[in-house]
């Protein structure tokens, strides 16, 4: 018996992209984009290099920390992105955060089943709401979690499996906050505004979300995005790319460049809610992806 589809106006949530792909599964059309503004899909794109700062020379005081403050205000107001070196965390580390990612959605769908998502909640593993017939959805599944103020952590949705898994995203997260600080502090520094200027928005009670994501070989590459183009809504974001497969893209110039993978590096992003700020003191560039 074929499953019926929810009536006009109801929302629902979409079968897991990795499900369809185990499963053999034709692609439906709601994951084919349409939108020829952005220019054709390829997956065949012009690798640029993003600039690259080195954040332990940021609190310095002598010349060079002095340059590295001006790259970041031209990367801030050309590009308004860059990829982060000398960050503090071990390439290590960074490869236990990718391996427990890889482990988790690797697990059975039953098992990630137990993490699931609900209409009435944003976090949890899953993809895409479904609100309307004509959607276009994204080929990815997600992890999607709050991990900041830890008393509005929803613990059932954390994996305990892999093992690792909890332990692993903890740690990131304070190592995440600690970057917070030193960055939004230096792109004040940059721009000559009071360290706490940006800081503001990441005080106690500002959320953190941390985003899991799994992009499945797709069968239609030229006609289907991961994830469709976008502005993190969010103060800032740090984007941690597979070591192994390009396939981040920015807008540069009304023009779409690849991200070159650095594997110890931490891409950057200033959001929406610190370019009002940024606005105010250069032109500012609110990345899309």
């Amino acid at each position: 018996m074929a499953a019926s589809s929810p009536p006009p106006g109801v929302e629902s949530l979409s079968k897991p992209v990795q499900q369809l792909v185990i499963n053999g599964e034709q692609v439906a059309e709601k994951y084919i984009y349409r939108n020829t503004d952005d220019g054709p899909i390829s997956a065949s794109f012009p690798v640029t290099e993003i600039p690259i700062i080195d954040l332990g020379l940021l609190t310095s005081s002598s010349p060079t920390g002095e340059s590295e403050l001006e790259k970041l205000r031209s990367a801030l107001s050309s590009w308004g992105c860059f990829q982060a070196i000398n960050h503090g965390m071990e390439s290590s580390f960074l490869d236990k955060v990718r391996e427990a990612t890889k482990e988790f959605f690797a697990l059975p769908m039953e098992e990630k089943q137990k993490y699931s998502r609900t209409l009435e909640d944003i976090e949890g593993y899953g993809n895409d709401t479904v609100f309307t017939e004509h959607q276009t959805l994204d080929w990815t599944d997600r992890l999607y979690l709050l991990v900041r103020p830890e008393d509005q952590r929803k613990l059932k949705l954390w994996p305990e499996n892999p093992e690792t898994f909890r332990d692993t995203l903890n740690e990131y997260t304070e190592k995440l906050g600690q970057l917070t600080e030193i960055v939004l502090k230096a792109m004040a520094k940059s721009l000559s505004l009071e360290d706490s200027c940006f800081l503001d928005h990441c005080r106690e009670g500002a959320l953190m979300y941390t985003r899991f994501n799994l992009y499945p070989v797709c069968p239609r590459p030229d006609v289907i995005l991961g994830l469709k183009p976008h502005a993190d809504g969010s103060t800032i974001t740090f984007l941690l790319q597979d070591k192994e497969v390009e396939g981040l893209q920015v807008l540069k110039d009304d023009k779409w460049v690849g991200v070159p993978v650095i594997p110890q590096a931490l891409l950057i992003n200033l959001g929406d809610q610190s370019e009002v700020k940024v606005l105010t003191y250069i032109v500012g560039k609110c990345v899309k992806f």
